[in-house]
Parts: structure tokens; C-alpha cells; sequence
């Protein structure tokens, strides 16, 4: 046996006394001698990250095979491998190792390397069937993260069809998960549960509060009440970094009074550096105690030592991507109940502990039970250009826990096209163009890949690297405003750094020089500089965000602009670009559901530059349609950026085709209202739909007469009315259209003949008249004198009999007596009433005693004696 399996086995065995996965380490290592995927279900601080490996480490199946282990977070990375050396009696990078972005500690005697997930993705993409590795551990798997979902996608994909022998095993470990639904996924794994070890947290409850609420007060609130009450170091849940500023703040000047103790407030956030975030998790010494203000990031992936204490907000921020505006907002929201369940269970990992939550009973109770998983909220241009990258042309072709949304995933494709990233064959395959090539092998989201390698063909590729770099981390100088500039010159050394800000500031500049060395490996093209100095920052911030360039609209109090994406955003009147005519925007934020978002990241923008480094954001088009505002046809030239028009010139030549189908595209939005209709075409247009309906209700294969329906002629305005719109140019020749001729041409021979046969326009009653039959009602109406209806028994009807008239009996007043189908039974029964109640009303018209025998008549007695 090897020297780090023996070490590994001694490891495992005396840690193993006090960590609770000891009792599925034998039944995981027998389950794989049989098959190649499990799923771990085992609750935090269980030992699962740190034991796990180590325990499998001297497999038989793994033989010289390496062990990746998946880690949401890089901290997280660091954490566990830096935990499972220092459990080895070794230093990382022998046995354990890490690779996290700008930072990897390994060597070519690692055996187990704990990536972040985005690493694996990578990695995939070169080596597909993951040669040399034996087994992959998705850990954390229930936080479904984006980088996740696809990596075990793409591992599933490429095991099966790139890996025969030895197998990739697989291990997808969670602490809340879907068990029954992963081990679908993997083949029907087993499953393996481990009871973890949890002792008692006692919750209390706060008051109810709304989300437009401020947390700030009651958290500080709280948390003052918790050291008075509690023992031991408290960790704070909050929504974000702000949140965490805020309340430090108000602790630096509360906490001294409130307690006897020496406290230290440690925030932990992921902007922080690694060195920071260390620091937060390490135990504060004896004598201190320690209030750790944290994210969502301390949730499950960190161990923070000496927490007995949990004071919770409830709420949690994310970024949502918006289809309806194609951008991704940050957005502050409940956290589920598995959420809170996993804070609170952070109390009790070493004794009973106390979680404090900021919200009701009540509120718990209407949670949702999980977090909705990132695949079905994030902007997912990412993903979609590795999969473009793997070959996949629909996502549907990999094994998904849950697939891209359809929507949001085709408008990630847009963008790549817009990038020109992505390339359409004539059946409308995507497929990555050599540019989407160069951004795929780039680590980084693909509008700052572009901006990157549309830079380096300019000449400013090093300025683009320190965009890029500014853009991936949070700017603390956004406070001063959103001019990205300031920032910039801040990092060029034109303006001072001031010490709060130097971890910031060496953070970006390794990110910069991370960025300029993957620019070199994957692109050799350099230009000469094409733009002035002063422009380079709107051209940079426009190649990674065009659908945000944005042109000043109105100025004064709200400083508003039109995005390219045709949305509306605004700057305060006193920000430093208020009235810029254009700008290159980077961020923008907002809530969804509002029309209007507020700039935060953006710089100037000369549009000269549309004329040249931008041409390719322009679409030049011949715009041909109905105007509804002025009323009358439209052909000119348009130049635009998205939404915003830059320039118009009329069309010298319309082609003739061209003007009718944007006037039936005109009409087709309008509706049908716009043609010039008469009651007499309405009524001929019912006759043809009543004969059209009695036909299909009897299933005909035959049916004659045409489907004049609204939604039959809007589907087919090309056939019958396009032809006669060749002289209408403004609103008013619509009017002038002869309508009756239009719709008769529909009808061929002999049809005109069976129409007047059997939906005839009026019918003759007993007393001679021909009345007219109104057809736009169902069924059709005959509205007739009840006199001249006498001696009739039965009901008319018309189309050969298939269809019973509705019969309005009127008074000689023309006032309906009765409404009926069954003349026969109104005659019999309800005709008397009527005679009794209407013979004196009405003296002068006949109401005899037997209706049937009575001649019928559309005159009063006296005429019908004189003409008798």
C-alpha cells in the first residue's frame, strides 16, 4: 500500500471516532466496488467534504487515478484542501490540492484536487473523457448552481461517450437534496444517507416585516440582544455587502457598551480577498468573542469556528436574469425554508445552540420549501457557449436535473450572435465561429471575453484586461458614482488609492495580469490603436454591452436615457455623466415589472464611433410599414443601434410587393376593423359562416363555403385582400375599397346561387311580406308581427331545413310579445296570455280566440275588412 493511502487510512480511522460519516464510509466504499454513481445525503458538518476523499483515496477502482472534488465556492476549495493536508500531516499540494481561479496549489504528486466548479468545466472542454481521474465528487450539489448543473451534464455526457475502461465514477454529495431525483439522473444510483450529528437549536421569532423594509436597526437589534443572552461567537446571515457595512457601523460604536467582552466584528462576504475571508472563519483566541457578518456564502460550504449563535434576517440576493429586458438584476428576496433550516443548523454543530430569526412564525410558514435552482434564473450566455463549445446544438441532448428555460436560453444565443460568437447554417444549426472559439476557452462571462479579444485587434488589449478585471469584481468606489473612469484612473495610479481600498486594488491588478495572459494563449492578432485614448472606455464598455448603449432622452430633475435593448434608465441630476449625450453602460439595476432602471456602471461614449471601431453594433434596414401615428405609409433608411435610431432617409424606390405586405402586416395588427364594413356585407359575410358552421358541425369532408371568420380572413390577407391594396397609401383608401367585391370573389360558382337558396336575405311569412332575416345573431333571427304569423304552425327554417329560425313575435308597436323556437307550443299555451293582456292595449288589430284558423295579416281590422 502507497504512503498517502496508509496515511489516509489512519486518517480516516481516528478522525472518523468523531466525525458522524463514519457510518456510511464502509457501505460507500462497498457500493462502489459495484457501481460507478452514488448519491450522499449527509447534513453539514458531517465530515462529508474532508472524509470522504480520504477514505476512497486507496479504492482498488481508483488505482493511480486522481479524485476531483467540486466546491461551489473558492474559499470553500481552499478550506477543504488546506483541512484534508493538514489532516495528512502534509502541506497542500502534495497529496491535496487546490485550483481556484488565479490561484492553483498542486503537483505531480496530487492525488485528490479540489477545483471550483467552473475549473471542471474547462477542463471537459479539452479533455472530455477526464483521462487520469477516477472519480469526481460534486459537493454542496443542493446549492444548484449554475457551473453545477452543467458540469455534471457535460461529466455524464462525456463519460458515456468518450470513457470506457476504467469507468469515471461519480459522487454527488448534498446535505438537502433531491435524492430520488439525482439518482434518476445518474442511472437509479443508490443512495446513502448519513444521520450527521446535530445538537438542539432553540429558535425565537421576531415581528413581521415587508421586504421594502429596512433590516438594518432590528438586525443590530438583535444581535446586541444575543450577546447578552448567548455565549460564544454569533454568526449574522445578511442580504448583501451594503447590508454588512451598514451594520458593522452601527456595532463599532453599540457593541463596547452593550458588552463586557472584547468583540470583534469580522464581515465575510465573496468580495473579499482569500486572505480576508480566512480570517473571518478562523477562531478569534481566547478571551474575544467574534460577530461574523456574513452572506449566503456561510451557509453550508464554511466552517467558521466557535458559532453557537445564529441571528438571521431571512433574506438572501441574487442575481435574476430578466428575459423581458435581457439583463440581470440583483434581486433581494426570502430565503427558502431549506435556507433557513441549513443557518440554523450552523448553531448547532459543536452544542446546543440559539438561532435568533428576524421574521414571524407565520412568515416561516410561507416560504417556499427550496431555492429555486440558478439554471431556471441566470443569465445563461455562459453556459449556452460551453455547450456550443462541447458540440451540443440543443440542450436537450445532455441529462439535465432540470434543463435551460427555452426562453431565456434562445435569447442567449441572440446575444452570441450579436457578438458574433454563434453562426447559423440555412437549417438554422448554431455553431461557435472562430471568434466564439477563442471566447469559449476564456474563464470569464462571454460580453467580457468579446470586449477582450475585439480590444486586442485594436491595439488595447492590457486597458481591456483592466476592464475586464474591474467588471468580474465589485467596484467599492461605485459610491462616487457611476463614471467607470473614476475607477480606472484610480488603478492607472492617475488618483490616489486610499489604504481601504489596496486589497481591492492588488485583487484587480492579478486579475488584470490573469486576463492578459490568457488573451496571449488564445489570441496573436494585434492592431494598431484606432481610437483616441480618451474614447477606449465607452468602445470597450459598448463591444461587451451593446444592447446597453444608451442615448440622453430628457435632462433636468431625472436625467433619462434610451437603452439599445429599448429600455429606460436614468441618472441622478448631479452624477458626474447627467447629460452625457451617450453613454456605454455596464450596470444597470431595477426591479422587474418597472419600466425604468437606474444606471450605476457606465462611461461616455463619442458616437463617432459607430462610423468605424463600432460599425458592427449599426444595423442598416429598409423600413417599410404603416405608421400609425401619422396615418399614412412609411419607407425610408434607418441606421440603428437596437432600439435607438440614429439616422432616417426616405427610400428613392419601393417595390411593390414590399408596401403591400407592410400594409397587411399593418392590417393584420390592427384588425379587421380598419376595412370599410357595411351592415348588408356583414349580414352576407354571416349567411357564408352560417352555412360554413352547419356543414363542419356535421363533419363534412366537403364543406363548400369558406371560413370568413376574423381569425380565418387575418390568416389569410394574403390571398384575398393584399391583391387590391396596391393604391392605398394613406389611412383613408382603406374606406375606399369596394369590400362587397372583395369578399364575393370568394365565393366560386355556383355558391352565389346556393347562398340565396339556402340562407336567403329575407322570408316570406303567411300574410304575404317578405321580411328580412337578421343573420349577424345565433341562430339567425325573423322578427315579424305576431298577426302576420297566424294559421302558421311551424317553426321556419332555412338551409334545407338544418337550421330553426329564432321567431321575435312583435306587438303592432314592434315590441317583442314572445321569443320562441316552437310556434306550435307558443300558439297553444302562451298566445292566450298574450291576447288576454294585449287586446285592450291594441283594440284595433285582430286577437281571435283560435289563432291557427285565423287568416294572418299585416294590417289592422278595419284595413284588412276593406281589403277583404
Amino acid at each position: 500500500m502507497r504512503k498517502n493511502e496508509q496515511a489516509g487510512d489512519q486518517v480516516v480511522a481516528e478522525q472518523s471516532r468523531q466525525l458522524p460519516i463514519i457510518e456510511v464510509l464502509d457501505p460507500l466504499r462497498e457500493a462502489f466496488a459495484r457501481h460507478d454513481s452514488l448519491v450522499l445525503q449527509a447534513p453539514p458538518g458531517a465530515g462529508k467534504t474532508t472524509m470522504v476523499p480520504l477514505a476512497l483515496l486507496g479504492e482498488p477502482w481508483l488505482g493511480e487515478q486522481k479524485i476531483l472534488i467540486l466546491e461551489p465556492r473558492r474559499m470553500a476549495a481552499q478550506a477543504a484542501a488546506r483541512r484534508m493536508a493538514q489532516m495528512l500531516g502534509e502541506e497542500v499540494g502534495d497529496t491535496v490540492g487546490y485550483r481556484i481561479r488565479l490561484d492553483n496549489c498542486v503537483s505531480k504528486n496530487t492525488r485528490i484536487e479540489v477545483i471550483t466548479e467552473g475549473i471542471l468545466t474547462r477542463r471537459l472542454q479539452s479533455d472530455p473523457a477526464l483521462e487520469g481521474v477516477g472519480l469526481v465528487i460534486f459537493d454542496e450539489f443542493h446549492e444548484r448552481s449554475l457551473n453545477s448543473d452543467l458540469g455534471l451534464a457535460l461529466t455524464l455526457h462525456g463519460a458515456e461517450l468518450f470513457r470506457e475502461q476504467p469507468p469515471l465514477k461519480i459522487l454527488v454529495m448534498s446535505a438537502t437534496l433531491d435524492g430520488e431525483a439525482v439518482s434518476a439522473l445518474l442511472g437509479d444510483a443508490p443512495i446513502l444517507t448519513s444521520r450527521g450529528r446535530q445538537f438542539p437549536v432553540t429558535v425565537s421569532y421576531g415581528g413581521a416585516y415587508k421586504l421594502r423594509d429596512s433590516i438594518i436597526q432590528p438586525t443590530v437589534e438583535t444581535i446586541l440582544r444575543a450577546l447578552a443572552e448567548q455565549a460564544g461567537n454569533i454568526l449574522v446571515f445578511l442580504p448583501g455587502q451594503s447590508e454588512i457595512k451598514r451594520v458593522a457601523r452601527e456595532l463599532s460604536s453599540a457593541v463596547p457598551q452593550a458588552c463586557d467582552d472584547r468583540v470583534i466584528v469580522a464581515p465575510l462576504y465573496g468580495g473579499m480577498s482569500l486572505s480576508q475571508q480566512q480570517q473571518a472563519i478562523e477562531s478569534p483566541g481566547q478571551g474575544v468573542r467574534k460577530i461574523v457578518l456574513a452572506t449566503n456564502i456561510a451557509e453550508t460550504s464554511l466552517t467558521i469556528e466557535g458559532i453557537h449563535t445564529i441571528v438571521d434576517s431571512g433574506l438572501v440576493r441574487e442575481p435574476v436574469f430578466d428575459p423581458a429586458t435581457g439583463m440581470t438584476r440583483l434581486d433581494t428576496g426570502r430565503i427558502s425554508r431549506a435556507s433557513a433550516e441549513q443557518r440554523m443548523g450552523r448553531a448547532g454543530r459543536l452544542a446546543a445552540g440559539h438561532c435568533y430569526r428576524l421574521w414571524t412564525e407565520q412568515q416561516q410558514r410561507q416560504l417556499p420549501a427550496h431555492t429555486t435552482p440558478e439554471i431556471l434564473q441566470a443569465d445563461l450566455a455562459p453556459l449556452t457557449l460551453q455547450l456550443l463549445a462541447w458540440g451540443v446544438e440543443e440542450p436537450g441532448e445532455l441529462a439535465w436535473l432540470q434543463p435551460p428555460p427555452t426562453g431565456p436560453y434562445l435569447q442567449s444565443v441572440a446575444m452570441l450572435e450579436t457578438c458574433g460568437a454563434v453562426s447559423r447554417s440555412d437549417a438554422g444549426v448554431c455553431s461557435l465561429t472562430p471568434h466564439g472559439e477563442s471566447m469559449a476557452k476564456m474563464p470569464l462571462h462571454p460580453r467580457l471575453a468579446h470586449m477582450l479579444l475585439r480590444a486586442r485587434s485594436l491595439g488595447v488589449g492590457d486597458t481591456a484586461a483592466l476592464v475586464a478585471a474591474l467588471l468580474s469584481e465589485r467596484n467599492p468606489l461605485g459610491s462616487g458614482g457611476s463614471d467607470i473612469s473614476t475607477a480606472m484612473a484610480v488603478l492607472n495610479g492617475e488618483q490616489p488609492c486610499q489604504p481601504q481600498y489596496k486589497g481591492w486594488f492588488m485583487r484587480t491588478w492579478k486579475q488584470a495580469r490573469r486576463f492578459q495572459t490568457l488573451l496571449d494563449e488564445v489570441s496573436s492578432c494585434e492592431g494598431a490603436t484606432a481610437i483616441a485614448q480618451g474614447e477606449v472606455l465607452g468602445v470597450l464598455l459598448a463591444y461587451a454591452y451593446p444592447d446597453r448603449v444608451a442615448k440622453l432622452r430628457s435632462d433636468g430633475e431625472r436625467c433619462m436615457y434610451q437603452l439599445a435593448n429599448g429600455r429606460s434608465a436614468e441618472l441622478p441630476a448631479d452624477d458626474t455623466l447627467a447629460g452625457t449625450p451617450w453613454l456605454a453602460v455596464a450596470e444597470v439595476g431595477g426591479r422587474v415589472g418597472q419600466s425604468t432602471d437606474r444606471i450605476y456602471c457606465a462611461t461616455a461614449l463619442n458616437p463617432e464611433a459607430f462610423q468605424d471601431v463600432l460599425s458592427d453594433l449599426v444595423q442598416h434596414s429598409d423600413y417599410v410599414q404603416w405608421d400609425d401615428s401619422s396615418g399614412k405609409f412609411i419607407a425610408e433608411k434607418r441606421a440603428e443601434i437596437g432600439k435607438i435610431r440614429l439616422s432616417q432617409a426616405p427610400l428613392a424606390e419601393v417595390p411593390a410587393q414590399v408596401r403591400v405586405d407592410a400594409l397587411v402586416s399593418m392590417v393584420r395588427s390592427r384588425g379587421l376593423e380598419i376595412l370599410p364594413w357595411t351592415r348588408n356585407i356583414q349580414q352576407w359575410r354571416s349567411r357564408v359562416m352560417l352555412l360554413h358552421t352547419v356543414d363542419a358541425s356535421q363533419k363534412s369532408d366537403d364543406n363548400r363555403w369558406p371560413d370568413l371568420s376574423d381569425e380565418a380572413l387575418l390568416a389569410t390577407l394574403e390571398q384575398w385582400l393584399a391583391p387590391y391594396l396596391t393604391a392605398v397609401l394613406r389611412l383613408k383608401d382603406f374606406q375606399a375599397l369596394d369590400l362587397k367585391a372583395i369578399l364575393h370573389a370568394l365565393l366560386p360558382w355556383p355558391l352565389p346561387l346556393d347562398l340565396e337558396r339556402l340562407a336567403p336575405e329575407r322570408l316570406a311569412v303567411p300574410s304575404g311580406s317578405s321580411i328580412a332575416i337578421d343573420y349577424t345573431q345565433t341562430p339567425p333571427v325573423l322578427q315579424v308581427k305576431l298577426q302576420e304569423m297566424f294559421g302558421c304552425e311551424q317553426t321556419p327554417c332555412i338551409a334545407d331545413g338544418r337550421v330553426q329560425l329564432l321567431i321575435h313575435l312583435l306587438s303592432p308597436a314592434q315590441r317583442p310579445l314572445q321569443i320562441t323556437q316552437d310556434l306550435a307550443g307558443f300558439w297553444r299555451s302562451s298566445y292566450q296570455q298574450v291576447k288576454k293582456e294585449m287586446r285592450g292595449r291594441y283594440p284595433k288589430h285582430p286577437w281571435p280566440d283560435d289563432p291557427l284558423q285565423a287568416p294572418a295579416t299585416r294590417h289592422t281590422k278595419r284595413r284588412q275588412a276593406e281589403h277583404s
